[in-house]
């Protein structure tokens, strides 16, 4: 189990990877979830380039499932947060931007699109919604974790939440749809003083099995 400060590892594994140290400590090591930020802005740029990398991570049949709100002004991030629980109201206040991030229940509906290989891979779900909303939700879910790493590919930080009413934020954006959401996250220039101390990472053999 590591603790501390990331650095580095003493065993060299870094040297293993193909992508460059820095880069390595930028998306991951030294990367930490944020709960305050500075007054620097975020830029709509920045947020085209988040979701131009985030696009290519898999998804199953390349679904493509997670959507995307993004919050700017005081009248739109008003609509969220009564729904947010606790502290992350105040922190969703202050936020420069904040992203609502949901899972699409008709993503099926683009199959034909994005998916031309099978080209029955719309009759698959169409009567399935059981099957449509798993696939959905499973595959916005490994969205929202292309969709953090690219945050901070971008030098921006980001705070994932899902401490907020689902039903709430469902009825008040996306009424009349079949799109859910997953998580609110709050984006812009980290301010550390805010930061929470880096809490333990278990160890390859604490997690895994080569069998």
């Amino acid at each position: 189990m590591s603790t501390g400060v990331p650095t580095l590892p003493e065993n060299g594994l870094h040297d293993v990877l193909a992508l460059a140290a820095d880069a390595q400590n930028l998306l991951f090591r030294a990367a930490r979830t944020a709960n305050a930020f500075t007054d620097e802005p975020v830029t709509d740029e920045q947020l085209r380039a988040v979701l131009d990398l985030a696009k290519w991570g898999p998804t199953a049949m390349n679904s493509q499932p997670l959507r995307v709100v993004f919050l700017r002004s005081a009248e739109a991030r008003g609509r969220l947060l009564p729904h947010m629980f606790g502290g992350n109201r105040d922190k969703t206040a202050k936020a420069p931007v904040t992203a609502i991030l949901a899972a699409d229940g008709e993503f099926h509906e683009l199959l034909p699109t994005v998916f031309p290989a099978v080209p029955n891979a719309r009759e698959m779900f169409a009567d399935d919604e059981e099957l449509r909303l798993r696939s959905a939700r499973l595959s916005a879910a490994l969205q929202i974790g292309y969709f953090i790493v690219a945050v901070r590919a971008a030098g921006l930080a980001v705070g994932p939440m899902t401490g907020f009413d689902v039903n709430g934020v469902r009825a008040e954006f996306f009424a009349g749809t079949g799109t859910e959401p997953l998580v609110v996250a709050n984006i812009g220039h980290a301010d550390h003083t805010a930061t929470y101390p880096r809490a333990p990472r278990l160890g390859f053999d604490e997690v895994a099995t080569v069998l």
